[in-house]
């Protein structure tokens, strides 16, 4: 069916228009960043005509270079090329806001009625379903990324690194870099691996902001970049001194900002890749909450709308619930820490575009993946296959190789993983099942 309506100017949008827009998408953005870029095409590109298709995917290939959640970035982007920066401020802030609340309104059930017959036998049910996601995030990043045996080798050394040898992420991370800038020098064909978004130029009709149009709020100048910067810094180091004159620098919440800070700048790959690095942090440094608590919370996150790297809101109401920083309210402490994270893991991503937007605008054409990204995005595969190995040795041996292999959870992840990669079943319809079925086995057990 051919979309495009002859003769027909669409209306210039307003700022409510897109304002109840970016609302609405905080709520439905279910699905990860593939469910949410595809809303976003669907809604803005075909239905509404807001913006042409090739716009569409030069802001998701820049998105795609950055650290951070790129779906979440390229609302941004888009708000921001429609309504100058408070419409990024606006899309950007939406799309985080509604997942917020609610992941602070789960995490207080979670820790307060977590061990509940009903909502322990939904997380059974979900746990093992989780893995079976992780193992499809590796894979389907591993089939765009790694193109020939040099990446696979990346990959290869990345797994080995943080599964045998412990290395910490951010280590990884430049080590890839280092190596796809060799890489890139040396072999350069082999570290020209470009994102492939699919082919731009379908005809939707007539968008208000066509491939022509350059407004004047989108060309680069020198005197807004230093702004963005200088007040990114202020919103930055405002908060963090206030943290750490009110509890020092090695106070939970102060530790927070400056450990969520350092995560929001290493996750190239989206959520997957920044989560072995969490747990390391989280688990094994701070010990804020657990293995079992980590897998609950990405649990929460695939179940609720907005980005996934919002699990930092459950870990962070977890950490300051079972550590107070306000007397005895777990509740308060946790809802603060939560607020306290998501700003400074999203921070950057607003800074990001709102000053590089003016910059890839003003060069408009095709952009290409660096070889140091390529080479990060490689590692990036090696590391979520040791996340999901993780997951599945704390769900199926939940008492360590020494205890019960839970074959239950074993074939609720079997199931799942048949779901997702031979049927192309959808993450909600497996969560779902999962947690039906995990509350049968749960109750049948108990």
């Amino acid at each position: 069916m051919n979309n495009s309506v002859e003769g027909h100017q669409p209306e210039p949008i307003s700022l409510i228009s897109a304002f109840w827009f970016w609302l609405k998408l905080g709520f439905i953005s279910f699905g990860g960043p593939a469910g949410q870029i595809a809303i976003m095409h669907q809604e803005l590109v075909e239905k509404r005509r807001w913006l042409s298709e090739r716009r569409f995917l030069h802001a998701l290939n820049y998105c795609m270079l950055l650290p951070g959640p790129e779906a979440q970035q390229l609302a941004i982007y888009i708000g921001w090329l429609m309504h100058r920066t408070w419409g990024g401020i606006i899309a950007g802030a939406l799309f985080v806001l509604p997942s917020l609340f609610i992941l602070i309104a789960l995490s207080w059930l979670y820790i307060a009625y977590g061990d509940v017959p009903l909502v322990a036998g939904i997380f059974y049910g979900i746990k093992p379903a989780v893995t079976a996601i992780v193992l499809q995030a590796a894979w389907r990043i591993g089939s765009r990324a790694l193109k020939n045996n040099w990446l696979w080798g990346i990959a290869g050394a990345s797994f080995v690194a943080i599964f045998a040898l412990k290395v910490p992420f951010p280590m990884i991370v430049l080590g890839a870099a280092l190596a796809g800038y060799i890489g890139g020098r040396l072999l350069p064909e082999a570290f020209s691996v470009g994102g492939g978004h699919g082919e731009a130029g379908r005809d939707f009709g007539s968008p208000v902001l066509d491939d022509h149009c350059l407004p004047e709020h989108t060309r680069f100048r020198w005197s807004r970049l230093l702004l963005l910067l200088l007040t990114g810094a202020v919103l930055w180091c405002l908060p963090m001194a206030l943290l750490t004159g009110l509890y020092g620098w090695e106070g939970t919440l102060t530790q927070m900002a400056w450990f969520f800070t350092k995560a929001a700048l290493l996750t190239f790959g989206g959520a997957y890749a920044v989560l072995p690095y969490l747990y390391q942090g989280a688990i094994d440094h701070y010990g804020w909450l657990t293995p079992r608590q980590m897998i609950d919370g990405l649990a929460l996150g695939e179940t609720t709308p907005g980005p996934l790297i919002m699990v930092v809101a459950f870990v962070g109401f977890i950490g300051a619930y079972l550590h107070p920083v306000f007397g005895d309210s777990g509740f308060i402490s946790g809802a603060v820490a939560a607020a306290l994270v998501t700003w400074f893991t999203f921070l950057p991503s607003f800074l990001f575009i709102l000053a590089g937007g003016p910059l890839v605008e003003s060069t408009r054409g095709e952009l290409r993946f660096t070889a140091p990204l390529t080479g990060i995005t490689a590692a990036v595969v090696g590391v979520i296959v040791n996340l999901a190995l993780f997951f599945a040795y704390h769900v199926l041996w939940p008492e360590g190789f020494s205890g019960v292999f839970d074959w239950p959870a074993a074939l609720i992840a079997l199931v799942s993983a048949v779901a997702l990669f031979r049927f192309k079943r959808g993450v909600m319809e497996v969560l779902l099942v999962s947690a039906l079925a995990g509350l049968a086995v749960y109750l049948w057990q108990v």
